[in-house]
């Protein structure tokens, strides 16, 4: 990897030129397709769920980093918090695989790689590390922060880089594990040629203590750390036993893990609040508004600012009584302005329990916009506003000594409430369209805003712009000014419910600081391309390692809630046994403790085809595939090509992998990747790619939010989770087919940012029962995303109404296919009367969109039966 260059371009993607030209494809070549990914651990099957809602609230609150703590913490009072979803998923009597939430963890071989010749001294045999069960799968908390696409290696390069599947790993950096990971309150011993970190999967020469390093092979002394008289006794320490371990380095920051009480230390969060709405809107901001401080810890440091043609800075001071100080919003803050604030008399950032009562009366005095302007053309200087917030945050300890400053736990977050684009001052854009200017001050905005995002991130403050309202806020001016420092942007349909609970996660969603991932491969693998919430970081290490060839990626975030998409590819045949992988995640907590979290992956290789096919994650794969497809739609007619692009892919997998009928030219899907044409049909068709979602706006924001997404919620937003309501309470797991669409039932629909509730016409003809039905439905979506950021909308219509276009839209049209099909794909119709079958026939309109099938033999290729 010596000889590779690094090219990361700005946003998402890191691009990494392959060592090796791309092999010639014997058939249906694939062009447009990126190159291939890695591989994960896979997702267990289970047969479709039948789900208890829970009868009472949650009695435990939600940390900053979605694990329930026991400490009580106030909660959001507007919306209600969800509540807990505690029975157990039980199956019901369909054959239909369900999507689990986490993938099967890679299984590790027990097969000690061969020790190499002339590292023997008698007594100092290499001792192998992995414990002779370690063939068996390991279990979900042991590794779940890196999911590979699959669990073997092929050895044939030209089969296992093929890009239409692909290989690679989705990393969770941030993810917290409830029973893990280990912990070790010291340095970490590395490799001195490669960089690389001590693992279970090292060779050790028990005598001296030397270890072998699984990707450049270089033998290394430990100090003595792994000096043993049997093999067993090394298994005490955490990083030769565990696939992930964090160590906390030791110097001036400790105490490591322990909270820090001092409120000097709490991160502040600063709302920067629009000041030019209407009064319906205001009315809901402001009950949002006043639910989201009531809910903050105590020790949590606030400010306010409001910004129209002026920026106001409120003072915290002044007992109840709500008074501001102006700053002019045409120009940025000048340092000398900015210095009489902060010295100034006023307090500007205070602890919520010191400043609770102001708080509540500067939202109170909000006041509606007065002039008969339109929404659009109303200035705002929003620009300014956040530039005015920072320097709060920054206060006067910017000119103290570095070695004095404390530095904040976690970091810093500015967030945002907007109704309106940026159209006065700093970063703005003109009121209309037709401006003749437009193209040339958008162009300028865009990068005055995503160098105003870098300015935040090196401060370690975040920006995170939730917007709402009927307004068009230009989103591509928004979104570099968010993106830039590590937030996010969330598009909402008004001030209510959806943007109190994500005002609410927000602000307390964990987030470390100072990220960087390393990622090193063995010499037969290497990465392509990564994509993420993160850049190049230009790092040099070879000063310290002088043979240092891994990946290095600056997180501009360390959160729970995102991951990145890893690709790789096989340099040439493959002549080993395994092949080795390694995270290493620094980044510095929210207790102030530099960790380095480690994790590494061994993956057996094989040449047969079929176990690699056997291997494989197809929901990781689907998952890996969607980013990489959804990198290249950033407008319209991009999507369009993508789409496009699915269709090949599907055909060349089928190609390479799949089996051609008898007497026919038809090809089978390759049944070991069953589920994945399925999810690249729901894909081509759903919101990041589809027509559902209006306009390209919405589209944007969707895509941003999925290419940085974990993986749960990456799945949800392509493959939506249909869920139908039963007698007494529970809900059985459905295709999500526009079969569920039954008059009698309820079904919830669970699409990653959006939960619709779907009442059917002769249930909600029944009052009480409908009434029960819809309570049930609205405990089961606030469970299913009470942990998830952003926060989904929850629709609730009935059957015929307008809203329902937006469920039938998202679920497929099977009820085109014949009858021995639907029965194959949606078993539950098996329980239906013949009356039954012949109204639900009936229910539906005819429209020219294909069916999954349908379209599937549009392809000239045979989809894989329904498992």
């Amino acid at each position: 990897m010596a000889d590779q260059q690094v090219n990361f371009p700005p946003g998402f993607a890191v691009g990494i030129n392959p060592s090796t030209p791309e092999p010639t494809q014997s058939r249906r070549p694939d062009t447009k397709l990126s190159p291939p990914p890695f591989t994960p651990p896979t997702a267990p099957r289970f047969a479709p769920p039948t789900v208890q809602p829970p009868v009472k609230g949650s009695q435990l609150p939600l940390s900053s980093n979605g694990v329930r703590t026991v400490s009580p913490l106030p909660h959001l009072s507007t919306p209600p918090g969800p509540p807990v979803f505690s029975s157990p998923v039980q199956p019901a009597a369909g054959p239909f695989r369900t999507s689990p939430v986490t993938p099967q963890p890679v299984a590790f071989s027990a097969a000690p790689a061969t020790p190499p010749t002339g590292y023997s001294d008698g007594t100092n045999e290499f001792q192998h590390q992995v414990q002779s069960n370690a063939e068996d799968v390991m279990s979900l908390s042991d590794a779940p922060n890196v999911l590979l696409s699959a669990r073997k290696v092929l050895k044939q390069k030209k089969l296992m880089n093929v890009p239409s599947l692909g290989f690679g790993a989705l990393v969770c950096p941030g993810r917290e594990v409830l029973q893990g990971p280990q912990i070790i309150q010291q340095d970490p011993q590395r490799c001195q040629n490669c960089g690389a970190y001590a693992n279970l999967y090292c060779n050790i020469l028990l005598g001296s203590g030397q270890w072998q390093c699984v990707i450049c092979r270089n033998l290394n002394g430990s100090e003595g750390r792994y000096i043993a008289p049997t093999k067993e006794d090394l298994l005490n320490l955490p990083e030769l036993a565990f696939p992930m371990v964090d160590f906390v380095q030791t110097g001036n920051r400790r105490p490591g893990f322990i909270p820090v009480s001092d409120s000097r230390m709490s991160a502040p969060v600063v709302l920067v609040v629009d000041d030019c709405l209407d009064e319906p809107h205001l009315q809901h901001l402001q009950s949002s508004l006043h639910a989201f401080v009531d809910s903050l810890p105590p020790t949590t440091r606030i400010g306010v600012v409001s910004y129209g043609k002026m920026v106001s800075v409120y003072d915290l001071s002044e007992g109840s009584i709500a008074s501001a100080d102006l700053l002019p919003g045409n120009v940025s803050p000048s340092q000398e302005s900015l210095k009489q604030l902060i010295y100034g008399a006023g307090i500007y950032l205070s602890p919520i329990h010191a400043s609770l009562p102001v708080v509540h009366s500067i939202f109170s005095s909000l006041r509606p916009y007065n002039s008969n302007v339109p929404e659009a053309s109303r200035d705002r200087c929003m620009g300014a506003a956040v530039e005015v917030a920072l320097g709060i945050i920054q206060g006067p300890s910017a000119e103290m000594s570095q070695g004095v400053v404390k530095k904040p736990g976690g970091s810093s977050r500015i967030i945002v409430c907007a109704g309106g684009p940026n159209t006065y001052g700093p970063g703005s854009v003109p009121h209309s369209f037709s401006h003749p200017n437009y193209p040339h001050m958008e162009k300028t905005a865009l990068k005055w805003m995503e160098h105003l995002g870098r300015e935040a991130h090196k401060r370690n403050t975040q920006i995170d712009i939730l917007c709402a309202g009927t307004c068009p806020v230009r989103v591509p001016v928004l979104q570099p000014l968010a993106k830039a420092s590590g937030g996010i942007l969330i598009l909402h349909d008004d001030f209510g419910e959806a943007f109190g609970v994500n005002l609410q996660r927000a602000s307390t969603r964990a987030a470390g600081s100072h990220g960087l991932m390393e990622i090193r491969c063995s010499d037969d693998v290497t990465v392509s391309q990564v994509i993420g919430p993160g850049e190049e970081a230009h790092t040099d290490n070879n000063e310290a390692f002088k043979n240092d060839n891994s990946v290095s990626i600056q997180m501009l975030s360390v959160e729970e809630t995102q991951s990145f998409a890893v690709s790789l590819e096989t340099r040439g045949n493959i002549k080993t046994d395994f092949v080795y992988l390694q995270f290493g995640i620094l980044f510095s907590n929210l207790y102030q403790a530099d960790i380095t979290r480690v994790i590494t992956v061994r993956l057996p290789t094989v040449d047969s085809v079929s176990a690699y096919l056997d291997s494989v994650q197809d929901e990781v794969a689907a998952v890996l595939i969607a980013k990489r497809s959804l990198l290249r739609a950033k407008t319209g007619p991009d999507a369009i090509d993508v789409r496009t692009t699915i269709d090949e892919r599907i055909k060349d997998i089928t190609s390479r992998f799949g089996s051609q009928m008898p007497n026919s030219k038809l090809y089978q899907f390759p049944k070991e990747l069953s589920h994945i044409p399925e999810i690249l049909f729901h894909l081509r068709r759903g919101p990041l790619l589809g027509s559902i979602v209006g306009h390209e706006d919405e589209r944007s924001v969707l895509r941003d939010i999925f290419l940085n997404a974990s993986f749960d919620l990456s799945l949800r937003m392509v493959a939506p989770r249909c869920l139908m309501h039963r007698e007494g309470g529970t809900f059985e797991e459905l295709p999500a087919h526009d079969l569920a669409m039954q008059s009698d039932a309820a079904v919830v629909l669970d699409h990653g940012t959006d939960v619709f509730i779907w009442l059917g016409a002769e249930l909600a003809a029944q009052e009480g029962k409908s009434a029960a039905a819809l309570a049930a439905c609205r405990t089961l979506a606030e469970e299913l995303t009470e942990m998830r950021f952003p926060a989904p909308r929850i629709l609730a219509f009935k059957e015929g109404s307008s809203q329902a276009r937006y469920f039938v839209s998202r679920l497929i049209p099977a009820h085109k296919d014949p009858p021995y099909e639907q029965e194959a794909r949606f078993p539950q119709l098996r329980t239906l009367s013949a009356e039954q079958r012949a109204k639900l026939k009936s229910s539906f309109i005819h429209f020219d969109e294909p069916s999954f099938c349908e379209w599937m033999r549009g392809l000239k290729v045979l989809a894989p039966e329904a498992s």
